[in-house]
């Protein structure tokens, strides 16, 4: 049942100074082994945060590109105040997002608006020329495949976390640790199905 290493430590335990039965020694092994199960849960958790954190960084540069990207567009595009109205109230709800998955939830909102937004040059010719449109649609370029490699890299965290504890043991460990599964971070099908801007 157990290797010889394992046997000598048990016979010592009981032999030796320090009588202690053979139940007992298994109970002690199996809680010195049930901190890989607890700390694992933990490492995961972490880990998921730690790569959250890099996709912020990456959103909160996008949000800081559309209110430029937005005053650009305002004065060729009068007539398309609604759509401008939403991007200003989704970039407030991310601002405002009161945790995690609220942030998910705007990031993903924003996907469509910028969409929608960098189309506009198929109505406003004019558009097209603008230096400063431009500028700012590359700039926002780079930032989308920032945040598409960050995306890609939090939700591989995801994936392991989840699994990992909607699985035996983990589930109990996630339990003991409070840790629940994490939302991924998905691109809206609308945005998806959106044709990449080129000039």
């Amino acid at each position: 049942m157990f290797d010889s290493r394992t046997q000598r430590v048990i016979r010592g335990f009981r032999f030796n100074r320090y009588p202690v039965s053979i139940g007992m020694a298994i109970l002690l092994l199996l809680l010195s082994l049930s901190g890989c199960g607890y700390n694992k849960t933990i490492a995961l958790e972490e880990t998921v945060s730690a790569q959250w954190a890099q996709v912020e960084v990456q959103l909160k540069r996008r949000y800081d590109l559309v209110p430029n990207l937005v005053e650009t567009v305002k004065g060729y595009a009068k007539h398309e105040k609604e759509l401008l109205t939403q991007i200003a109230e989704v970039r407030k709800s991310y601002f405002s997002a009161p945790d995690r998955n609220a942030k998910i939830k705007a990031a993903k909102g924003m996907e469509n608006m910028l969409s929608r937004l960098l189309l506009l040059k198929e109505t406003y010719p004019d558009l097209k020329a603008n230096q400063g449109f431009l500028r700012l649609q590359d700039q926002l370029e780079g930032t989308e495949n920032r945040i598409a490699v960050e995306r890609k890299r939090y939700n591989d965290a995801v994936k392991e976390l989840n699994s990992y504890i909607r699985g035996i043991p983990g589930k109990w460990w996630a339990s003991m640790t409070g840790v629940q599964t994490a939302e991924y971070l998905e691109i809206e099908e609308a945005a998806k199905a959106t044709p990449k801007v080129t000039f």
